[in-house]
Parts: structure tokens; C-alpha cells; sequence
């Protein structure tokens, strides 16, 4: 089944690809990788904002951690000309977690992306990943995640 196919069968439509809030791209295709720029937590409603151990639960931070997978793969969609069939699969998450300083379930909340990574692409989306926390991230949000896919050259 195409990744196309399989967000559809979900019920699931990409973002646009966001535009960079400053000076830089918001993806480097370099041969048969695209690295995507930090996408921040952003929901149909606008920015998902708060700190974890805080105002929002894990369950808010995961929510909030698969609104920025979305945004990595509206990301790569552009980095392929509109053409997710390029997609080989996700290689690398970092995640950033907008947390207390006694939260210690960052993995959990990056597990929203991960899990929905793995929910689009299958085997595909299984990637390695770091988790960590943040003492603030852009704007208040809650997750800021950047990525590494390897496409089709």
C-alpha cells in the first residue's frame, strides 16, 4: 500500500509544509537524505503550547509530539516534489521535550511521533531516536522534533 493510500485509510491529511520562522530551510536534501528542521508542536486549533510535569500530561505531550511527525512528513513530501512514494523510510527523531525539571517521561511523549510514524510507514517508520528535555522551546510549545529520512534519489 502507497503512503499515500495509508493515510487516507487512516483518515489522516498532512499540514503544508511549514514555512522557517527565521533564516534558515526547513529541509537539506543531501543524495538520498533529507535532514527536516525542528517542527513544533501545532495542531489544527494553532500552537500547542505548555510544559510538561506542569500543564499538560504525558497524553497532551504525545498528542502534541504526533502533530510534529505530521509536520516532518509534510516535510519530506515537499523535499520530494509532492512524491511520498520516494520515501524509504524514517532513519532519526531527536525530540525536545518542554518539560520540569523533575519530569522524566520524555520518551513517553516522543512516543506520539514514533508511534504514528510507525502507524503510516510500518517497518519503514521504525527509527532511532533521542528524547530529551527542554527548560523552554519556540514560542511555549510543547515538542519540537526534527527528523532524518532517507528518499529515493
Amino acid at each position: 500500500m502507497s503512503i499515500e493510500d495509508r493515510l487516507a485509510e487512516l483518515g489522516i491529511e498532512l499540514p503544508n509544509a511549514p514555512a522557517p520562522a527565521a533564516n534558515y530551510v526547513p529541509f537539506v536534501v543531501t543524495g538520498d537524505t533529507v535532514y527536516v528542521s525542528g517542527q513544533i508542536s501545532n495542531g489544527p486549533d494553532g500552537l500547542i503550547t505548555g510544559k510538561l510535569g506542569a500543564e499538560l500530561s504525558v497524553e497532551e505531550g504525545a498528542a502534541a509530539a504526533r502533530t510534529c511527525a505530521l509536520s516532518l512528513l509534510a516535510q519530506v513530501k515537499a523535499a520530494c516534489g509532492g512524491d511520498l512514494s520516494r520515501l524509504v523510510r524514517a532513519v532519526k527523531l531527536t525530540g525536545f521535550v518542554n518539560s520540569t525539571p523533575d519530569f522524566t517521561d520524555q520518551p513517553k511523549v516522543i512516543n506520539g511521533a514514533s508511534d504514528t510514524l510507525v502507524e503510516i510507514l510500518g517497518e519503514a517508520g521504525r527509527h532511532a531516536r533521542s528524547a530529551v528535555s527542554a527548560g523552554a522551546l519556540p514560542l511555549g510549545v510543547a515538542v519540537e522534533i526534527e527528523g532524518i529520512f532517507q528518499i529515493r534519489a
